[in-house]
């Protein structure tokens, strides 16, 4: 952040639409207010080492305060947003927390119905002040007013902000994220600022991402997707993240960013395509007729287009039309007129889909990572997208499958460990460094790697010719999948056959 903000001090770092316009932040801007609020933690007591929750949307002055906590040596900890209250109170006692930033009212509330679960929960501070001028709480006070403070400390010790920033190094701890906890409570997961900011520069080296990327922040910040997106490559390529309005407008925001850099699960991509194909059905018939045929095209050149393959003349020309008349158009009214990558992972995603988006010139990829890797561990190169693998090894990862199937990561953006947890830590980092992904999978003859189910999913078919050999439920499923009159499938394990398929048409 200093860096930029001593290169390029008038460049939009931020943006946050408020009352329907964008309103920007600039680097010099930004790192005024980071300082003004690392003074004002500090004079509140936050000590270095010490967790600090942030829960909320993306909002620049949040983006801000994590900053401000790394600067001093403190650990933000983000929380899902839409997270009941009884949900917050494992994380905030696990990890010691006296000190909370949250966005709104509502965030604010469900901080004082813990408190008395969590009584060492002694500051609160919010960023939005609607509804909240008649709360009288210990603790409780604006960003505005932490700000305000931070501000007579910085002009009465000018130099305390950038001796703070040179205590730390790399092997500081960043951040922790909190993962699901579906089998259990939330295991928290430790990063240093090496393990995140050696992935983010990897990914940005991938995909050759410069200053002039915008990103659309509109994912939880409590997960670690977000944080590298549009926090740790955000600081390390220097380009801009856009912050929508709410959830509600992300759709409109999206169309007005036309962000160039953009990542979302399948789910968002197939709500997307669902729309599309529903006002195409209300469509008038002449306009209806022309979609379909041009999508005909698309299909049958738009992935070869991509991929930079040869095609043939008459069908370059049908598709430069198609361009014109339809896919230009399509994807401007998506919001998808200036992505140069687009990313999605968390699950496969459905090859019609995939084929859908790259045909109209979306360069959608597919990516491999979790939260105990900082992300990326595989990443598909632009000329070689497939619906069916997850990409090659990303700089610095290397990847071993282990005799059960497992895939096995070695990456400088492992995790430090989980936190106050060393049974679970031992559990998935092996002592020379190897990091247990829980996922089955292998590496195809072309080098990518294949991802075919979870290895505890993974069976034994019993019987016949093939008896002992593995079969893996999920993959067996995806496969079926590319079948075009099969909508759903469901591959099980039976006491009395080998295996089954239950399809639905």
């Amino acid at each position: 952040m200093l860096k930029h903000a001593a290169e390029r001090p008038s460049a939009p770092a931020l943006r946050e639409k408020e009352y329907g316009i964008w309103q920007t932040t600039p680097w010099a801007d930004l790192a005024k207010l980071v300082e003004a609020i690392a003074c004002g933690l500090h004079q509140a007591g936050l000590q270095r080492g010490e967790h600090m929750i942030i829960v909320g949307s993306n909002r620049p002055r949040l983006s801000a305060t994590m900053l401000a906590a790394q600067a001093l040596g403190a650990i933000p900890v983000n929380l899902y947003q839409d997270a009941a209250a009884a949900e917050c109170v494992f994380p905030i006692t696990n990890a010691e927390v006296r000190f909370c930033v949250v966005e709104d009212q509502e965030q604010v509330d469900k901080m004082l119905e813990v408190r008395e679960q969590c009584p060492q929960l002694s500051h609160i501070f919010y960023d939005d002040p609607r509804g909240l001028r008649n709360y009288v709480e210990d603790g409780l006070g604006s960003l505005d007013e932490l700000i305000a403070a931070g501000q007579v400390f910085m002009a009465q010790h000018p130099q305390f902000f950038h001796l703070e920033v040179q205590k730390g190094s790399n092997g500081d701890v960043a951040a922790m994220f909190f993962t699901s906890g579906t089998t259990g409570n939330p295991k928290g997961v430790v990063h240093t600022h090496s393990s995140l900011i050696d992935r983010a520069q990897a990914g940005a080296e991938f995909d050759k991402l410069t200053s002039a990327e915008d990103v659309l922040a509109y994912m939880p910040p409590a997960w670690i997707g977000q944080n590298i997106f549009s926090y740790a490559q955000w600081l390390v390529c220097g380009y801009v993240v856009n912050c929508p309005e709410s959830v509600a407008t992300v759709t409109i925001d999206l169309k007005e960013i036309g962000p160039t850099y953009y990542f979302a699960p399948p789910r968002v991509f197939e709500g997307m395509l669902t729309s599309v194909m529903i006002r195409m059905e209300d469509a008038g018939s002449l306009k209806r007729k022309m979609f379909h045929a041009f999508m005909r095209v698309a299909k049958k050149v738009g992935p070869a287009l991509m991929d930079g393959q040869s095609v043939g003349l008459v069908d370059r020309l049908k598709y430069a039309i198609g361009n014109f008349l339809v896919y230009g158009p399509l994807r401007n009214n998506l919001g998808f007129s200036r992505v140069r990558v687009a990313y999605t992972a968390g699950e496969a995603i459905g090859p019609d889909l995939f084929t859908f988006y790259r045909s109209i010139g979306v360069n959608i990829k597919q990516l491999y990572g979790s939260t105990e890797t900082a992300v990326f561990v595989c990443l598909q190169p632009d000329n070689e997208a497939r619906a069916d693998t997850v990409g090659v090894p990303c700089k610095g990862v290397e990847i071993k499958v282990a005799d059960n199937g497992e895939i096995l990561v070695k990456s400088p953006g492992l995790l430090k460990g989980y936190y106050k947890n060393p049974e679970a830590t031992a559990e998935v980092l092996t002592a020379d460094g190897w990091y247990h992904t829980s996922d089955a999978g292998f590496i195809d003859s072309h080098g990518h790697l294949k991802i075919i189910d979870r290895v505890k999913d993974v069976g034994r078919l019993l019987g016949g010719a093939n008896d002992g050999a593995m079969f893996a439920p999920k993959y067996v499923e995806n496969k079926l999948k590319f079948f075009p009159f099969i909508k759903e499938v469901v591959a099980y394990e039976s006491p009395r056959v080998s295996w089954r398929l239950v399809g639905l048409s």
